[in-house]
């Protein structure tokens, strides 16, 4: 059996370096993307020699998708065992607080390129069936919509749902489609605010209202068991797996949840102001 292969989207940093470490430690040929060239040599510094190919490009391209998932395959045999279609955005707020732009930059990353990623990787995915797997990156804040994560989570859910109908269409064919659904990871992106009218990090406003992150180590691992498992989606975190049962079992009580995160947005926006 010749060696397997995964091309990660968003391998610059965070989550999608975490993967790529763990598949290129299992002894996997590991193709990295992402719009950060900075960022991609030193997640390829982190690699074993060898066994990692990196493309700089948008999600947002069609042509990029193609040409990079066309020159990985020439190194991979043709086929591509696992496409992570993992690059994401960020966001948070109220909706009344986010910009037109914005609202299409997430939509455009977070979902519409989730699509691209899918379409452009099927025929590598088909030809090194049945051993292939489509890995999306969605999250918890599919579960249950939640105050400022209106536009994220509603592509977040996308995801999910996109998940579900090609892991129906694609079965026949011997491929698999996954998800990962974390809750809050500890990245270098919760440094960032939300949106562009406020100042405090997202990190922040989470820490306030007493929410876990899960180490991006746990997400890599998980994304390795959904590869080789059979659950359709993975939730990583005891916040997501809290979630998720509070969701099934006492809906009612998530509001009280949504509404205590809103109150960390604004009271954390208040003292960032004061300061």
């Amino acid at each position: 059996m010749g060696q397997k292969s995964i091309f990660i989207t968003g391998g610059g940093s965070g989550i999608g370096r975490a993967i790529a470490r763990k598949f290129a430690a299992e002894g996997w040929l590991v193709g990295i993307a992402d719009r950060n060239s900075i960022g991609l040599e030193e997640t390829a510094a982190m690699l074993p020699e060898g066994q990692c190919c990196t493309y700089t490009f948008d999600v947002t391209s069609r042509t990029g998708w193609d040409v990079a998932l066309s020159d990985f395959a020439k190194h991979s045999g043709g086929g591509i065992n696992v496409v992570a279609n993992n690059a994401g955005l960020p966001s948070g707020g109220p909706l009344t607080e986010v910009t037109h732009e914005e609202l299409d930059l997430l939509l455009d990353v977070n979902l519409r390129a989730v699509f691209y990623g899918a379409k452009a990787s099927y025929e590598y995915l088909k030809a090194a069936a049945p051993d292939a797997c489509l890995l999306n990156t969605a999250s918890a804040a599919a579960i249950y919509g939640m105050a400022n994560q209106s536009v994220y989570g509603a592509t977040k859910a996308g995801v999910k749902s996109m998940t579900e109908s090609l892991d129906a269409e694609w079965a026949p064919l011997g491929i698999k489609v996954r998800s990962l659904m974390p809750s809050f990871i500890d990245t270098p992106l919760l440094q960032m605010p939300p949106n562009r009218s406020r100042n405090t990090p997202i990190r922040e406003a989470v820490m306030k209202a007493g929410l876990e992150f899960t180490p991006v180590e746990v997400v890599a691992d998980e994304a390795w068991n959904a590869v080789h498992g059979k659950k359709m989606h993975i939730l990583v975190g005891k916040t997501a797996r809290k979630l998720a049962r509070v969701a099934k079992w006492f809906p009612g009580k998530l509001r009280q949840r949504a509404r205590t995160l809103a109150d960390a947005h604004e009271s954390s926006e208040g003292r960032a102001a004061k300061g």
